[in-house]
Parts: C-alpha cells; sequence; structure tokens
C-alpha cells in the first residue's frame, strides 16, 4: 500500500513494477543486474481517486500518460533495485499530491478609474506627438 495522505492510499493491485537494466555507463553492474524500475500505476481505474483529481494528474503527467489511463514512472538513477523502487514511488506519491490540490479560481478584475484616466491621457499625449510628425510645409506652397 502506497501511502500518499491521511485519506488517500493506493492499494497494490494498482501498481505493478517491471525491472529492467538501467542505461549509460556503469560496466558490469548495468550489463547483468535488472536495477532499473519501470512503475506502472493505473490511475484512469482507480476507486480512491476523484475525477477531477485525475483530470489533473492525467495533465501533470504529460507523456507519462498512456493510452489507456496509466502513469509510467522510470527510476534508474542508482545501483540498488530497491532505492529506485523506492524513488519510483516517492514520485509517484509526489505527483499525485500536486494533483490533489485544486487550483483557486481566478476572479477577474475592473482597472480602476484613476488607471483607466491614466491611460487615456497617456494616448491622447501620445496621439499629440505623433500628430506633429509629417511634412513641414511653406506658407506661399499650395500643394
Amino acid at each position: 500500500m502506497l501511502r500518499i495522505n491521511d485519506q488517500i492510499a493506493i492499494e497494490e493491485w494498482e501498481l505493478s513494477e517491471q525491472f529492467t537494466r538501467s542505461q549509460g555507463p556503469g560496466g558490469q553492474n548495468v550489463n547483468k543486474v535488472e536495477t532499473a524500475v519501470e512503475l506502472r500505476f493505473e490511475a484512469e481505474r482507480s476507486p480512491h481517486l476523484a475525477p477531477p483529481v485525475k483530470a489533473r494528474l492525467k495533465r501533470l503527467a504529460g507523456r507519462r500518460w498512456t493510452q489507456d489511463g496509466a502513469v509510467l514512472i522510470r527510476a534508474e538513477e542508482t545501483r540498488s533495485q530497491a532505492r529506485n523502487r523506492e524513488l519510483a514511488r516517492e514520485r509517484l506519491a509526489e505527483l499525485i499530491r500536486q494533483a490533489l490540490v485544486a487550483p483557486r479560481k481566478r476572479i477577474p478584475t475592473r482597472p480602476t478609474l484613476g488607471s483607466q484616466r491614466r491611460r487615456l491621457a497617456a494616448k491622447t499625449q501620445r496621439g499629440e506627438v505623433k500628430a506633429t510628425r509629417g511634412r513641414i510645409r511653406d506658407a506661399e506652397d499650395p500643394a
């Protein structure tokens, strides 16, 4: 069981782990020991998460969200399989904690009367500056 917070805990049947060989340099250890962990969480089928939380989790997961509604997390930082497993579970828990936080609803505001007046005064001044630009005409030139 993976405990997210006091109210939510993910059951073991919702999680599946697959161990593979890590990438990169490392010599014999990398070549023969399967230390990388790929943790799969069936988020879409999870009864512990509310639909809005699932939607936020899908947005936060990005490319880690699969077509069938699962979250894939890969951990291969350490040489220890057990430590990589802990890291993957910690990352999943943190991702779900972020999804649990609902964004605050934005309340649209209106500009103050003073800011409107300042904006219009600046526009008028700028228009006057631009109006003085242009060709200078002589008094006797009719064109």
